[in-house]
């Protein structure tokens, strides 16, 4: 079989072959969530991703005979490098046909591309960064993922580490069934429930739902916390203004502000959690096709909305939840969970995931562990020295 030839994207037809393949590697399976196509086009666009303001990408498409047979983005990340302090490259959007051959030409030709701009290692799947989604799936295949996550087929973990890639951190995605408490909020564990009482009746931290009236405002807020909550964190990127507005526009739409919570010392936003409905199961619904005609858009768009409208998700991801230095262990994170369940219940919801939570992260491991939370997803980033 002659060997795969690989190209650099460098037009919108490239672009456009690269951003249709998924749909013929996830073509049988029932589990894979085909986003649509013209945001997947808008993601790639350096004028419309405020990503491309402080990184570099390159992308790639593997081809044999003019069949697209692999895609991969070779990332400079400057901003995770100037704040982790590290002179390291990353691989994204990995997709490939099982076979060895073209993996290992699709994962070399990344690490030449970030090796030759100076980069001692490089890490992945970053689909660009971990504020994007990121992480190779490597058990929990037997059901979609949730909104925001990866997906991808089992033999992808073997043609990665068969390349010469070694752990370099796990991901974890819990699952909670609302039955665990008969839908009643006096069910959670007595501690919580606890905290959460001493903690509003001592009145000097208060806890509010998000008002979307004043949108770009919270988004300040949200930014303020996000950015100083998880500064320790392994991988952890702080958002520029760009980032997070892009990223809250692309949110809103689907965002509930009963599910979003700030804790507020004084007006001073200290703590902030962040859930929202999972929207993948309307798109698993609809089920779009490639296409990046505006016609095409215009048609799954209201498809998609039409959907939302008549089908609320049976799931929720809690997807963010911080608590800044100093106002940790006072409760704030208990009141968060215990609101959360609240209007979760009222709304119906029967399964909640918390997701990703960094295996280095002990204690929020056990927090959600004592909520009643299993690991039933796991996602792993790799690494390799150049």
């Amino acid at each position: 079989m002659a060997e795969a030839v690989i190209e650099p994207v460098r037009n919108q037809d490239q672009l456009k072959e690269f951003v249709a393949f998924p749909w013929k590697v996830y073509k049988d399976d029932p589990y894979w969530v085909p986003p649509l196509f013209h945001e997947r086009m808008l993601f790639f666009n350096p004028k419309k991703n405020p990503f491309f303001e402080h990184s570099r990408v390159q992308l790639y498409l593997a081809k044999r005979g003019g069949e697209v047979i692999g895609t991969i983005a070779a990332i400079i990340n400057d901003r995770h490098n100037e704040f982790q302090k590290e002179q390291v490259g990353f691989w994204g959007h990995f997709e490939c046909v099982n076979d060895q051959d073209v993996a290992n030409q699709l994962l070399r030709t990344a690490e030449a591309w970030v090796r030759d701009q100076g980069m001692q290692a490089i890490r992945g799947p970053m689909n660009m960064s971990t504020n994007d989604e990121c992480g190779l799936l490597i058990s929990g295949y037997d059901s979609p993922p949730v909104a925001m996550m990866t997906y991808n087929p089992p033999y992808y973990e073997r043609l990665i580490e068969s390349a010469g890639y070694v752990k370099a951190q796990d991901l974890y995605a819990y699952i909670i069934a609302t039955n665990l408490y008969e839908e009643n909020v006096d069910n959670l564990p007595r501690k919580f429930l606890q905290a959460s009482r001493k903690l509003l009746q001592e009145g000097e931290i208060t806890i509010r739902t998000a008002n979307l009236a004043t949108f770009e405002q919270e988004m300040v807020r949200a930014k303020e916390v996000y950015n100083a909550a998880w500064s320790h964190n392994w991988g952890f990127v702080p958002m520029t203004d760009h980032e997070i507005e892009h990223l809250a526009r692309g949110l809103r739409p689907f965002l509930d502000p009963d599910m979003i919570f700030f804790a507020e010392d004084k007006g001073k936003p200290v703590g902030i959690s962040v859930a929202i409905p999972d929207v993948n199961e309307n798109l698993l619904r609809i089920k779009p096709k490639p296409g990046a005609s505006m016609l095409r858009y215009a048609y799954d768009g209201i498809r998609f909305l039409w959907d939302r409208r008549r089908h609320q998700p049976r799931l929720f991801r809690l997807l963010i939840m911080g608590v800044i230095e100093g106002y940790r262990s006072r409760g704030i994170d208990a009141c968060f969970y215990v609101e959360t369940a609240k209007k979760a219940f009222a709304k119906g919801y029967k399964q909640c995931e918390m997701s990703w939570i960094l295996e280095s992260n002990p204690m929020m491991n056990r927090i959600i562990q004592r909520l009643g939370g299993k690991i039933y997803k796991t996602y792993r980033i790799y690494e390799k020295t150049l």
